[in-house]
């Protein structure tokens, strides 16, 4: 596993549940390296190919394994129903705060659900697109610029709008900030 953290995640501290291996036998991922755990041929990593004609064919190799990356590894947590207008978009830190948010937006009568990236890469581009058939607008909450509001407006294909609540410097937004933009974006009082 690969793990994306905020600066936030490196500093929390709180109970772990370890839970027993499920699946003693993974299924099987000849893409990944693993230490040959699970007995398969090498996976070579190289970059210099010299004959143009041998550099596409594994350009086109691995763009077909990483079609399949995409459709098989892309994972999402997903709090919405199809009658929510609002779907907020939020991972690490912050999308603690969007489940109380939207807990409280939905108790002031807010029609907001929420969605969860849980892997970035491959983004759960399928999620999002099934989200934008029902939804009217996305609210992507980060501690960042909006480069998560771009990969949104690109795997909807801008079918929706898309507002943003962003803070960087290790600020965290608010369960408050999150409701208040939430009542805004549905013409709701602040």
């Amino acid at each position: 596993a690969m793990i994306l953290a905020d600066g936030m995640l490196g500093q929390m501290m709180e109970p772990v549940e370890i839970r027993e291996q499920a699946n003693e036998n993974p299924p099987e991922k000849p893409w990944a390296t693993n230490g040959h755990k699970f007995k398969r041929g090498h996976n070579i990593v190289n970059s210099l190919y010299l004959q143009a004609e041998e550099l596409e064919k594994l350009v086109f190799e691995r763009f077909k394994r990483y079609d399949i990356i995409k459709k098989e590894e892309a994972m999402a947590e997903v709090g919405y129903t199809p009658e929510d207008e609002i779907i907020v978009v939020s991972y690490g830190a912050s999308s603690r705060v969007v489940k109380a948010a939207v807990k409280d937006a939905r108790a002031k009568g807010c029609k907001v659900g929420y969605l969860r990236p849980i892997t970035l890469w491959p983004f759960p581009e399928q999620a999002l697109r099934e989200a934008a058939k029902t939804a009217k607008k996305f609210l992507v909450v980060e501690m960042s610029m909006g480069q998560m509001a771009d990969d949104v407006r690109l795997a909807t294909d801008c079918a929706r709008p898309v507002e943003t609540l962003l803070h960087t410097g290790g600020i965290i937004p608010s369960p408050a900030e999150v409701t208040a933009k939430i009542q805004m974006m549905t013409g709701g009082a602040v």
